[in-house]
């Protein structure tokens, strides 16, 4: 092992009470739908794909009409994070800054452009972080995004801590170790690897 990648919603930390008070703030402000979107439907949407959860809350919308409100949403949680962040799950910060002396640590998420960056920003883990890339940035599955960021920082080994059923699947596209955050918002019950708390990552690793 060369080197550990991280998921974040899930995993590093719990963003979905500000994320959907943003949301529906942008869609009070610039649609007539009628939705309100919580945290517990937020939970059973992160780890998708920000085109997966366009299709998920705007199935009724035209292509090009969901883009705009997605692109909006987007805007209005990225700057809504800025003061009101989400909360990082017991031990992330001070197991980051163990792991961080032994391995490079990197970022790959199904996020838009600038969440990770505001996560990284309000929690204070930037310096443990040496890379990290997004579906805003690819367009492209996770695994593919993983292979990405590995090609560009020539990672030959890394192992991948993730939450969700689309994380493990990612891991097994592009051939590297899966780690299951049992904590997080989803499910893999056939993981060998997992960890019940971060703290456990440590002993784990």
């Amino acid at each position: 092992m060369d080197s550990i990648i991280f998921d974040v919603d899930g995993t590093l930390w719990d963003s979905t009470d500000p994320v959907a008070e943003s949301w529906n703030r942008a869609i009070h402000d610039n649609s007539d739908i009628d939705l309100t979107i919580d945290a517990q439907i937020l939970s059973g949407l992160f780890g998708k794909t920000m085109t997966e959860i366009g299709e998920a809350l705007f199935p009724d919308l035209s292509t090009a009409e969901r883009s705009r409100l997605l692109d909006l949403c987007y805007d209005y949680e990225n700057r809504y994070l800025e003061d009101h962040p989400g909360i990082l799950y017991e031990g992330v910060a001070e197991t980051m800054e163990k792991l961080s002396k032994k391995y490079p640590l990197f970022i790959v998420s199904n996020c838009q452009n600038g969440y990770i960056e505001v996560m990284l920003k309000t929690t204070g883990l930037a310096p443990f972080i040496k890379d990290h890339l997004c579906f805003g940035e690819t367009q492209t599955s996770k695994g593919k995004t993983i292979r990405t960021l590995m090609e560009r920082n020539a990672l030959s080994s890394p192992v991948y801590v993730g939450d969700t059923r689309g994380d493990a699947n990612a891991c097994i596209e592009v051939g590297i170790p899966f780690i299951f955050a049992e904590y997080g918002f989803g499910d893999v019950p056939e993981a060998a690897d997992r960890i019940a708390s971060f703290c456990d990552l440590e002993k784990l690793i």
